[in-house]
């Protein structure tokens, strides 16, 4: 990797529009060599797809940003629990920068979240990502939660679609103020809204 990274943790109440407009920018760039599908919630100013984040870590280097995580806090269910999670989503990396990796996003978070006090984070990533999250897994307590359906209401109603999703997800998990035997047991989470 040959550029400098620069971390900044912004609220979304901080951000203007030139920030917003540079964010879907990048998630149209970064999101669309993987399907046209992936990069048309970013038009105009729009930088969230689903849950708008409350707080974003936003790597920046000599090129403009290079990187980004959204948080969320949110309630969740775990089979019949609920459980207080810092959702971790809307993350993207520069396709220049592809070595950068999750684990960077995490650390630039990681005080963040121990200073809100959440007992997790908790994600989804897609399962062709398993080797991908599982590499990260061995250098942090992130654990990695299989045979979980998770479901999700979409951003938007349509007249057309059913409002939930139900997909099979690999769901990470970071404890940050409880320890992972804290995590309930359950096949299903539910969001209860849209997927960050």
């Amino acid at each position: 990797m040959n550029s400098q990274v620069d971390w900044k943790l912004r609220w979304e109440n901080e951000l203007d529009l030139a920030d917003h407009l540079e964010l879907a920018d990048f998630f149209r760039q970064t999101y669309g060599p993987t399907g046209t599908f992936n990069a048309k919630p970013f038009i105009d100013a729009r930088s969230w797809a689903g849950a708008r984040p409350e707080l974003r870590a936003i790597g920046y280097d000599a090129n403009g940003v290079a990187a980004h995580m959204g948080l969320l806090r949110r309630f969740i269910r775990v089979g019949s629990t609920d459980v207080l999670v810092a959702e971790l989503g809307l993350y993207g990396v520069r396709r220049d920068l592809e070595g950068l990796g999750i684990s960077h996003s995490i650390h630039a978070v990681l005080p963040v979240l121990q200073q809100l006090a959440v007992p997790f984070a908790f994600g989804t990533v897609r399962p062709q990502l398993h080797k991908h999250i599982e590499r990260f897994g061995r250098y942090s307590p992130l654990t990695i939660i299989k045979d979980i359906r998770v479901r999700s209401t979409l951003r938007e109603a349509r007249v057309d679609k059913a409002p939930v999703r139900l997909e099979d997800a690999l769901v990470i998990v970071l404890p940050v103020g409880k320890s992972m035997s804290d995590w309930p047991a359950g096949s299903t989470i539910d969001r209860n809204g849209p997927e960050l």
